[in-house]
């Protein structure tokens, strides 16, 4: 493709992109080439799955963007403060161009990523305007306390309520609670979501893009609340781990409450929690979500939820509960049972199931299992 000293280019692409810079061509070869790689893959397990379902194509629009690399196609501007010097294509040559950028975004920049090891940056198209995404590379070193030294978060993500966060210790000491609520932004969304309906009943469907699109922004920042909500006050009681439920909806979902499930970003949440964890050295572990919200903590069994409130239960004792609140309990339960089992010997362990029965089925764990379970390990210990 490129002619040099020792090889003919067997294609005419310095014609058709002349002097295109290297490092720009190669990008572009090597996103085509895995473009073709894909389709190739994809035929291949088409064929082996009998042809079922629709012929992969190879699709060559695929709307990449370039990476501007440093020094042969981004450079800052040493002339002004907030503005950057590009290389780009006239339509005859390319040359360096000057651009500018927004001051806050600088300024955030030169705030909080100043001394970290930058990469290149990458264009954007967003809102029929280009952008300039910066990426920073950080090397943080996550904590590797032992369980027995652990306090952990565990969260409770939920509809009605947008967190439940729970502060243990692996014997079941609780720290500290918090409900993490944000009822205006929902409100907001709520009032935008039912203009949408009223919209859409006198106008059809087709000419409410621009709503739709307002109402995921406001979806999207409630979930970005959601997780530096939860973030910061796991790092303010100095937690080591942030306990989610792994959380799967599958299937055709149906009822009242279809639209706000749908709506329920909870996936984006914890991995935006993930991100902001491990900036700030703590980890991240999932949990089995079945009968978390089911089980009462206190192990008297299934709880009954209120019909006009579902975010209360009575347990079978006649026990009055917050049921997210029991349900983060019996979160941060299972990860700490799961954590002190799993590196024992068989002979012990087993030993330790036979004491404490209900810890053998990890689906059916609560906090009261967790409170016996440190018991015995203390009793067997000392023996």
């Amino acid at each position: 493709m490129h002619t040099t000293k020792k090889n003919q280019a067997r294609f005419d692409f310095d014609l058709r992109f002349p002097k295109m810079p290297s490092y720009l061509r190669r990008a572009a070869i090597q996103h085509a080439l895995g473009s073709v790689s894909s389709y190739k893959t994809r035929l291949e397990l088409w064929n082996k799955m009998d042809q079922k379902g629709g012929t992969p194509k190879l699709v060559c629009g695929n709307h990449a963007m370039p990476v501007f690399y440093r020094d042969v196609m981004y450079r800052e501007d040493t002339e002004e403060k907030d503005g950057a010097c590009l290389k780009l294509y006239d339509g005859h040559d390319w040359k360096w161009f000057r651009v500018s950028l927004s001051h806050t975004d600088m300024e955030y920049l030169r705030k909080y990523w100043a001394g970290k090891r930058a990469a290149a940056p990458v264009l954007e198209k967003r809102h029929r305007k280009y952008f300039l995404r910066f990426s920073y590379i950080e090397e943080v070193p996550l904590t590797k306390a032992p369980v027995k030294e652990q306090i952990i978060c565990s969260v409770d993500l939920g509809i009605n309520t947008d967190a439940v966060c729970t502060i243990m210790r692996p014997d079941g000491t609780v720290l500290g609670r918090k409900f993490i609520d944000f009822p205006s932004e929902k409100d907001r969304m709520y009032r935008v979501l039912g203009r949408i309906r009223r919209f859409q009943r006198e106008h059809g469907s087709v000419q409410v893009k621009s709503r739709w699109a307002y109402a995921k922004r406001l979806n999207t920042e409630l979930g970005r609340k959601i997780a530096g909500a939860v973030t910061g006050y796991a790092e303010e009681n100095h937690a080591d781990v942030i306990v989610f439920e792994y959380l799967e909806t599958k299937g055709k979902i149906s009822g009242r409450k279809k639209q706000k499930l749908h709506l329920w970003r909870k996936r984006d949440i914890q991995i935006r929690c993930e991100h902001q964890a491990h900036r700030r050295g703590m980890r991240i572990s999932r949990i089995c979500a079945w009968n978390t919200s089911r089980l009462a903590c206190d192990g008297s069994g299934t709880v009954v939820r209120d019909p006009g409130n579902h975010s209360l239960c009575t347990f079978q004792n006649g026990k009055r509960y917050n049921c997210d609140l029991s349900a983060s309990y019996n979160i941060g339960a299972r990860y700490f049972i799961r954590e002190l089992l799993k590196p024992l010997p068989a002979t012990e362990r087993s030993l330790l199931e036979a004491k404490v029965p209900s810890v053998k089925r990890r689906i059916s764990c609560v906090y009261a299992d967790l409170r016996e379970l440190f018991s015995e390990m203390e009793l067997l210990r000392a023996a």
